[in-house]
């Protein structure tokens, strides 16, 4: 049995190409392939994935009462910056329509907290 630590050492010295032209040829004469690994790899990764912290959220005008629609536009203009009054009616009107998209986390909780106040259905996404 060859020394390992001297089969390491020149297998250290391929180039990549070199390296992959050696992963084509072994896969050849076993009858294998490398890649099985990168898949299990890669199927793991929308795990990995779901586990990450959403820290942008998306404020969605579910439904606005008609005797609180006035106070819920006032709202809206605070809320979304540049807004003018045609626009924020027609956004209150279309309800359910989002009011903010990819918010902070704080942003988005303060303004749910504002239209809810007014008398909106809010949902954050």
């Amino acid at each position: 049995m060859p020394d390992i630590n001297n089969l390491v050492e020149e297998l250290s010295k391929l180039t990549v190409i070199e390296a992959a032209d050696l992963v084509k040829k072994l896969e050849e004469k076993w009858g294998v392939t490398a890649a099985a690994p990168a898949a299990a790899a890669a199927a793991a990764a929308p795990a990995a994935a779901a586990a990450v912290v959403k820290d942008t959220f998306d404020v969605i005008l579910a439904s606005v009462p008609a005797d609180k629609k006035i106070g819920v536009i006032k709202v809206v203009r605070e809320v979304k910056a540049g807004l003018g009054l045609a626009e924020a009616k027609a956004l209150v009107e279309g309800a359910p329509k989002p009011v903010l998209e990819g918010a902070p986390k704080a942003d988005a909780e303060a303004a749910k907290k504002k239209l809810e106040e007014a008398g909106a259905k809010v949902e954050m996404k």
